[in-house]
């Protein structure tokens, strides 16, 4: 079966079933397209696993090597950042599905875009924003600080903790609205956010991409495929080099889909060097892999004033009050799902002042014990908020290949001031909006890695940008991109709902160009 699914001559490859690559695949599937999609990471059933121990092996399994970072100078090693195998990445998130704000996309007076806005404006992922919705199943409650007319799903009823909250913030003047999430209604969901859902309430790129996709009767998937390179002439793809099991093969398509992720696609555009590509495929512009973006976080711990009783996980609420201010592009504030008490909020103060006084048996290290006591006891436990504040694009921030590891996953990334300051500005606008009693858990600046974004960043320009506002490569006719790599500047929100819905519109560039062939 294998030998003839790489004889075929397929209309359409992916490479990479994630959120995009899945979401492109199914899309183009259901058109009528042959649509392969190849996965380095596994393929499994996710319902044979039946004891504790063997659902721990199995979601060890979904998570991709570790980063070789070097940040701000210093070497780091990092477990834990990015999903592998069908379904990528959003096999382990939270399934938020929120919408972008227009300024994200778009110059205005009021709102100044850090680059000048995107080669496509918002109006045009209006409708692919209203499908995705629908194809998710997203549900939640209408963001009351936006006009659009959403495609939203009734979500559960809110818990009584998460209710107060909304209460409080509302009478501090800010407008939450429960988070919009891309879930199904089934009975019993066991929230499972941060790791592999087993009974398909999370919609994800396996659920509602690559398996919708493989029911069409026209796609097959081959997992534990490593792309080694694409190969090709000026102008045109040819065929991808690939392994699996220690053996070399050729694919070839009329049209080639990269949805590696931020790290994977530019890493396989760089190792596809060539005489005709002397440094790498698309690279004339000299940026693949270039302007790489996360997100930075901050956590707090918010008392809501009165005591109230942990809940477990509840993702509940989102506020866009504090998205921007006084001209500085911050993003959402949202439930984590977390509850904070004693142990958290004391670990999290250590955390702050190590060495010194603070130090490991250090005499305030100790006394910290008592006033965290104290405030735990009389305020209860507080729920965590996620802040996601917006990164934005720098040329010397990129990924890194190195042709003799090329498996490894390596990046290079500054922390610029601007986005020093905007962090410690995000914390005196809270504390402004919010007079509730609070703490900041983050030590220092944490970046949300999931969500890495920008490295092939789409624009008019071909000498400043990779892709056109198509995704398709410039310079490359038959070969497109459905990750979060297009982005030019990563958002003030999770970059789920924008990826599918851009791979969705990266589909529909492609079906276009077929029926054109």
């Amino acid at each position: 079966m294998l030998f003839d699914v790489l004889q075929r001559n397929w209309d359409v490859v992916v490479v990479g079933a994630g959120l995009g690559g899945g979401t492109a695949g199914r899309r183009l599937a259901e058109m009528g397209w042959s649509v392969l999609f190849l996965e380095k990471g596994p393929f499994e059933d996710l319902q044979a696993a039946e004891t504790t121990a063997e659902r721990d092996a199995l979601d060890r399994k979904f998570w991709a090597p570790p980063l070789y970072a070097r940040i701000d100078g210093k070497f780091h090693l990092l477990e834990g950042a990015i999903g592998s195998g069908v379904g990528g990445s959003s096999l382990l998130y939270a399934a938020s599905f929120e919408r972008p704000e227009r300024s994200d996309m778009e110059d205005s007076l009021e709102r100044p875009h850090p680059t000048g806005g995107w080669p496509v404006g918002y109006d045009a992922f209006l409708p692919y924003f209203a499908e995705v919705e629908r194809r998710f199943s997203v549900r939640g409650t209408a963001n009351p600080l936006s006009s659009d007319n959403q495609s939203l799903l009734p979500p559960p009823p809110l818990r009584k903790v998460d209710a107060v909250m909304a209460e409080v913030f509302a009478r501090h003047g800010l407008h939450p609205y429960q988070v919009h999430q891309a879930l199904r209604d089934l009975d019993n969901c066991q929230n499972c956010f941060g790791r592999v859902c087993r009974r398909g309430c999370k919609m994800d790129g396996r659920t509602a991409g690559v398996l919708p996709a493989l029911a069409c009767g026209n796609c097959a998937v081959i997992d534990h495929c490593t792309v080694v390179a694409l190969r090709g002439e000026p102008g045109r793809v040819t065929y991808l080099e690939i392994e699996r099991q220690g053996e070399r093969a050729e694919v070839r398509a009329k049209r080639y889909v990269l949805a590696g992720g931020g790290f994977g696609s530019p890493q396989l555009l760089m190792a596809s060097k060539s005489d005709y590509w002397p440094n790498g495929c698309g690279n004339r512009s000299g940026l693949v892999g270039r302007n790489l973006m996360f997100h930075l976080l901050e956590s707090i711990a918010i008392w809501p004033g009165r005591r109230l009783k942990p809940t477990g996980p509840s993702k509940a609420l989102t506020v866009r009050d504090l998205y921007y201010d006084d001209g500085k592009r911050y993003g959402l504030l949202q439930s984590s799902g977390l509850d904070a008490g004693y142990g958290e909020v004391l670990h999290a103060l250590r955390q702050r002042f190590e060495g010194g006084l603070f130090g490991p048996g250090g005499l305030l290290r100790k006394l910290a014990n008592l006033p965290v006591w104290l405030a735990t006891t009389l305020l209860g436990t507080a729920k965590v908020y996620r802040a996601i504040i917006e990164d934005l694009p720098y040329p010397e921030n990129r990924v890194v290949f190195d042709p003799r590891e090329p498996s490894r996953i390596a990046f290079e990334y500054t922390v610029h001031d601007e986005l020093k300051a905007r962090q410690l500005g995000f914390r005196t606008m809270l504390r402004k909006h919010l007079k509730l009693p609070m703490m900041f858990l983050t030590s220092g600046l944490e970046l949300d890695l999931s969500h890495v974004c920008g490295t092939l960043r789409f624009g008019d320009d071909p000498n400043s940008s990779v892709l056109n506002a198509e995704c398709r490569v410039h310079d490359i006719e038959n070969l497109y991109v459905a990750d979060a790599s297009f982005m030019p500047t990563s958002c003030g929100v999770n970059p789920g709902l924008l990826v599918a819905a851009n791979a969705m519109r990266v589909a529909d560039a492609v079906s276009a160009s077929l029926k054109q062939a």
